[in-house]
């Protein structure tokens, strides 16, 4: 690493200790990996999925974590619209943003007896139960768009790719930046999530990597990080907190784009749109693209779509049914980054999210 010999000594130990932090969680991150393009039973133009079994008798139970949001709204209906054309029926549940809830919910799914289990977990450990639960009752788990611990018993986990996503972000930042100083602040969705801190994991490595690439050295300056609990109203509040503690901020990263769009607010009112530059590992959310196409503020963010997410999950669980056994334990969308050169390919005003 090249460290400046005309820095105080102040700040090269502050630079140490923070390319340490950085060097441990990359290597503590999961290894990209390319998308799982399964071709056998894939979804064709008309959304039917190639099955050498009746699929009329057969049901797919879906619980969410939560509908109050865009993203698990699409989300449901994705696969509600993907189950429901392949001539199956579709039961759902809603977790209503509480562990307890989610458990009886997802309990309430494996005594009706569907023949397949969609989840998207709140939390990795607290589900985990219900997973053996479904197991024991002879009903294949899928996880979807979250994740879940390895211990749970469930036959792939469908979600984009993450850290591929986060790392080309990244990327595009570093590119951006060249050698100007950035000093940065992370919001984040909330403590202990393992999708978002493999966002986060993928954001830091790909700014690492180019940097290292194109200048030689790495100069990473995250003044803070702010949790926004993924919603709107937390990401105002911890960006009004961000101006006060730091004003010297010209960088936002953000683990998904609901993070981010209410602190847009607070930037506005601060006055600071020319000086502040949002990146987004993550959702590709039509008010972001929006941002992206109409701004110079919001640079880029990832491909996280409910629409596909939904349609693989609802696939994988047809191939299962039609006998396939071996799923990669994690299945992943390509990762796809949005910036204003193809932003326009991607907004629709009409989507849910």
């Amino acid at each position: 690493m090249k460290l400046n010999k005309h820095l105080p000594v102040k700040h090269l130990l502050r630079l140490f200790v923070v390319s340490t932090i950085l060097l441990n969680a990359l290597g503590c991150a999961e290894p990209i990996e390319k998308s799982d393009n399964t071709q056998k039973g894939e979804l064709n133009e008309d959304g039917l999925i190639e099955s050498a079994i009746d699929l009329s008798g057969k049901t797919i139970g879906y619980c969410s974590p939560t509908l109050n949001a865009p993203y698990y709204q699409a989300l449901l209906k994705s696969i509600q619209e993907t189950t429901e054309k392949n001539g199956m029926t579709f039961l759902s549940a809603d977790g209503q943003d509480d562990i307890s809830k989610q458990v009886s919910a997802v309990e309430d799914l494996i005594t009706k007896g569907v023949d397949a289990l969609l989840l998207n977990p709140k939390d990795p450990d607290a589900l985990v139960g219900v997973t053996k639960l479904a197991k024991a009752a002879g009903i294949p788990v899928f996880i979807i768009d979250s994740s879940i611990d390895p211990s749970a018993e469930y036959v792939t986990t469908i979600q984009s790719n993450n850290l591929a996503n986060g790392a080309l972000a990244g990327e595009w930042l570093a590119k951006k930046f060249g050698s100007k100083k950035m000093n940065i602040a992370l919001l984040s969705g909330n403590a202990g999530n393992p999708v978002g801190r493999t966002r986060k994991q993928g954001l830091l490595q790909g700014i690492a990597e180019e940097q290292l690439r194109s200048l030689g050295y790495i100069d990473l300056n995250v003044k803070t990080q702010m949790y926004t609990e993924w919603s709107y109203a937390g990401g105002l509040k911890a960006m009004e907190d961000i101006l006060v503690a730091h004003p010297d901020i010209n960088v936002v990263i953000t683990e998904s784009d609901v993070c981010v769009l209410g602190a847009i607010k607070a930037i506005a009112q601060a006055g600071k749109t020319d000086d502040i530059l949002i990146v987004a590992g993550a959702d590709g959310q039509k008010e972001a693209i929006k941002y992206i196409m109409d701004t110079d503020f919001y640079g880029c963010t990832a491909m996280n779509s409910p629409v596909q997410i939904g349609k693989n999950a609802v696939t994988y669980a047809i191939q299962y049914m039609n006998g396939k056994r071996d799923f990669s334990k994690t299945s992943f969308t390509a990762p796809l980054l949005i910036t204003k050169e193809n932003a326009a390919q991607y907004y629709n005003p009409d989507a849910l999210f």
